[in-house]
């Protein structure tokens, strides 16, 4: 379910932020891995893989070769503000 609280969402200029600190965006770098997306949001590994198979991740990751990479800004403005249902 989408989220309708508007004064919940992020800006962009809000997640860019959170990323600013040295610690942070050395260990969340603007194009994560799968590994680094799945720690960033807590979850297993497996999870993310399925739910970009379920296409619930359109917009926020990229299959370059056999390696899937994705964009830290939109995964965490797509999941904050969205939710992962938000098209359903």
């Amino acid at each position: 379910m989408a989220n309708t609280d508007e004064s919940l969402r992020l800006s962009s200029h809000e997640v860019a932020a959170a990323f600013a600190h040295d610690v942070w965006a050395v260990k969340f770098p603007p194009i994560l891995s799968v590994d680094q997306a799945a720690e960033l949001l807590q979850v297993p590994k497996a999870t993310v893989y399925a739910w970009k198979s379920q296409g619930l991740l359109k917009g926020c990751c990229r299959r370059m070769g056999k390696y899937l990479r994705f964009f830290r800004d939109r995964l965490v403005l797509k999941l904050m503000n969205e939710g992962l249902y938000a098209n359903e």
